[in-house]
């Protein structure tokens, strides 16, 4: 999951050249039992009005691109090269890889791109996506108390979360979320929090969309529980190389919001 920003200049629409589809991470659960099994699915999408939907658009190519499940003590899996097809042809469907849980704690999904793509001109396109989910001992009882969710990953452009995004979690809980560009927050950077089925207003929807404070952080509260697809992008003109003519970024996290709170039941 690669992302980075430029101080002063992020935005959710980039004028100069085409932003590529975003990709990310999402699970069929935020919340399982040691021993049980979640799916990962590795998705391609949300190419319309600016990049602020949850919609699916072609199907991720594997060249580049990176897929890893990093455990409670940070032990790291790598699904690459597990992943099964979901479509039935190569622009359709997803990938998606089962993933077995043998330890309680936060989980976190990485997943990170680097490519050249060419759509009107060849731009480097660096992405990552994140998400996560906890495994409890029982589901009656799941502990508030998961550790590990501020972890830095280090990559380019990355959102990194300043709240649990899984417990507590429910209808009235916050989603808070840093930006960092190459390791520092990055301020007034456009965050869209991005619910599944929802389309947001053309420029700044003030209902879905925050920009980052000085410390590069940015918060939302939803109203309602769903999945919440969280974007920022950033461009970068002068970044050029032998193959490529600029430098786009994005990063996203994904986040399931359910109705009930799993851990205290609000």
């Amino acid at each position: 999951m690669y992302k980075i920003f430029l101080s002063v200049a992020v935005t959710v629409t980039l004028a100069d050249f085409a932003v590529a589809h975003d990709t990310w991470v999402q699970t069929n659960t935020n919340v399982i039992r040691v021993g049980d099994a979640v799916h990962v699915d590795l998705m391609l999408g949300n190419h319309g009005n600016d990049h602020r939907d949850f919609k699916l658009a072609s199907k991720v190519a594997l060249d580049g691109c990176t897929l890893k499940v990093r455990d409670p003590g940070n032990h790291v899996y790598d699904l690459r090269d597990e992943l099964t097809d979901a479509g039935y042809t190569p622009k359709e469907g997803f990938w998606t890889e089962k993933f077995a849980a043998t330890t309680a704690g936060l989980y976190l999904v990485e997943h990170a791109s680097d490519r050249v793509v060419n759509h009107g001109k060849p731009v480097r396109s660096l992405k990552s996506g994140k998400t996560f989910f906890v495994v409890s001992k029982s589901l009656d009882k799941v502990p508030l108390e998961n550790p590990g969710y501020d972890r830095v990953l280090g990559h380019p452009l990355e959102l990194v979360p300043t709240t649990n995004p899984v417990t507590p979690m429910g209808p009235g809980k916050p989603i808070g979320v840093r930006v960092l560009l190459k390791g520092k927050p990055l301020a007034e950077a456009c965050v869209s929090f991005i619910p599944r089925g929802e389309t947001l207003s053309e420029g700044f929807d003030e209902r879905y969309e925050r920009k980052t404070d000085s410390k590069g952080q940015a918060q939302f509260i939803s109203s309602t529980g769903n999945y919440y697809l969280v974007v920022v992008h950033h461009k970068a003109d002068d970044e050029t190389g032998k193959d490529y003519e600029g430098t786009q970024y994005s990063a996203t996290l994904t986040v399931f919001v359910p109705e009930l709170c799993p851990c205290c039941g609000d």
